[in-house]
C-alpha cells in the first residue's frame, strides 16, 4: 500500500486511482446511469403529463443527460487534485491552473445548456401532442416556432453564463459592446433580420400552415417547416426548395389547401351539321350524368356556347368538392368515360381539326367539264 501513498506531481497515487476509476465508471456506465434517472425523472412528469410514454421521454433526454453527468462528475473528480506546480506556468498573463479550471466550469454549462435545449424539445413534444387533437393547424406551427425561438434565447443565456462564469467577464459591459457591434452587424446583416420579422409576420397572420400546398413565385409543393429565416417547401420532384421568409410575405401566395372545391373544364366541338335536337339532347344526359353523385360534384354548368362554320361548341364546367389531387383525377376519369360513352351512343361526329384539300384533274375536258376532286 506504500505505493499508493507515493506522491506525484504533487498527488497521491490513489488520488489519481481514485479520479481514474471515477472517470472510467462513468463512461463505462453513464448509459445506465442516465437512464435511470431519466426513469425518476419520468415518474414526476407523468404526474402532469400522463400522455408521454416512458420511452419517448426516456429516449429524448437520455443522451444530453447522460454527458452532463459524465461532465459535471469528472470535472469535479479532476478538481479535488492538486494542480503539479510542474505544469504552473503563465500564458497571456493567465496560470494554467486557472485555464483549466475555466475550461471546466465551460464544459459544464455547455452540457447543461444542452440538456436544457432538449428538455425544451420535450416540453414542445407534450404541445405537439395536445395540438393534434384539434382540427386547427395554427397551434401546431406556434409550437414549432416558439420551440425554435426558445432554443435560440437558451443559446444565448448560455453564451452569457459563460462569458460570466467561464471568463470572469462583466455580462453588462459585453452587452452593451455587443449592441455597438450588433448594430454595425444588424446593418450587414439586413436581410436576415427582414426574414426573421416576416416570420413572425406569417406566424401570427396564418397565411399557410405546415402541410399546406402552395404556389408561390415559380414554386409549387408541401410546406415541410417554416424556420425563423425561411420556409422549406418539397415539390412535386421531391426536391426540396427554401425560400426566404420575407419572399413568402412580399409575393403573392397561392394557397391551394385552402380551396373548398375543385374546378374542371372541357369543350366539346362536333360537326356543323349536327342536329339541334341532337345537341339538346346530348346536354340533357350530360346534366344526368353530374347530377348522378352530389356527394362528389357540388354544381355544374353546361350550355351550348359557340356555332360557327367550323362547327358547334359545348362547355361543360364543374365544382367538385375540396380532395386530393389523386381523388379529383379519379372523379374526372370517371365523368370523362360516362361522357364518351354517351357521345359513342348519341353518334355524333365530332369536328375536324383540320381543313380538307381537294385536288382537281381538269385534263381532257372541255371548259364545260365538270371537274371531280382526286383527292
Amino acid at each position: 500500500m506504500d505505493i499508493l501513498d507515493k506522491i506525484v506531481w504533487d498527488n497521491s497515487i490513489a488520488s489519481y486511482v481514485v479520479v481514474a476509476c471515477t472517470i472510467l465508471f462513468l463512461l463505462l456506465f453513464k448509459k445506465y446511469v442516465s437512464r435511470y434517472i431519466a426513469s425518476l425523472l419520468y415518474i414526476i412528469v407523468k404526474r402532469n403529463w400522463s400522455t408521454i410514454q416512458k420511452k419517448e421521454f426516456v429516449a429524448l433526454i437520455m443522451k444530453p443527460l447522460s454527458w452532463f453527468i459524465t461532465i459535471s462528475v469528472s470535472v469535479f473528480a479532476i478538481d479535488k487534485l492538486n494542480f503539479p506546480r510542474a505544469w504552473m506556468f503563465t500564458i497571456y498573463g493567465h496560470t494554467t491552473n486557472d485555464i483549466v479550471e475555466r475550461t471546466g466550469i465551460c464544459l459544464i454549462i455547455i452540457s447543461f445548456f444542452l440538456f436544457f435545449r432538449r428538455f425544451i424539445d420535450f416540453i414542445a413534444l407534450i404541445f405537439e401532442q395536445k395540438a393534434m387533437q384539434t382540427h386547427d393547424k395554427s397551434d401546431d406551427q406556434l409550437i414549432v416556432f416558439f420551440r425554435d425561438l426558445l432554443k435560440v434565447i437558451v443559446s444565448i443565456f448560455g453564451i452569457l453564463m459563460i462569458i460570466k462564469a467561464g471568463f470572469h467577464q462583466n455580462v453588462g459591459s459585453v452587452i452593451t459592446g455587443l449592441s455597438i457591434v450588433g448594430a454595425a452587424v444588424a446593418l450587414a446583416a439586413k436581410e436576415s433580420l427582414e426574414n426573421l420579422i416576416a416570420s413572425f409576420v406569417i406566424f401570427f397572420d396564418k397565411p399557410f400552415y405546415t402541410g399546406d400546398t402552395l404556389k408561390v413565385n415559380n414554386v409549387s409543393g408541401t410546406v415541410e417547416h417554416i424556420g425563423l429565416r425561411s420556409t422549406r417547401i418539397r415539390t412535386q420532384d421531391k426536391t426540396l426548395v427554401t425560400v426566404p421568409n420575407k419572399q413568402m410575405v412580399d409575393s403573392v401566395v397561392d394557397n391551394l389547401s385552402m380551396r373548398n372545391q375543385r374546378r374542371a373544364e372541357m369543350k366539346l366541338e362536333f360537326v356543323a351539321s349536327t342536329a339541334t335536337a341532337t345537341i339538346e339532347q346530348l346536354i340533357t344526359e350530360i346534366k344526368k350524368i353530374l347530377d348522378s353523385d352530389p356527394s362528389k360534384i357540388v354544381k355544374y354548368t353546361v350550355f351550348f356556347s359557340d356555332f360557327n362554320k367550323n362547327g358547334i361548341t359545348v362547355t361543360i364546367e364543374y365544382f367538385t368538392i375540396h380532395c386530393t389531387m389523386a381523388e379529383f383525377n379519379e372523379i374526372k376519369q370517371s365523368f370523362n368515360i360516362l361522357l364518351k360513352k354517351l357521345v359513342e351512343t348519341s353518334r355524333i361526329e365530332f369536328a375536324s381539326s383540320g381543313a380538307d384539300i381537294n385536288i382537281f384533274n381538269n385534263d381532257g375536258g372541255g371548259s364545260t367539264a365538270k371537274s371531280q376532286p382526286i383527292i
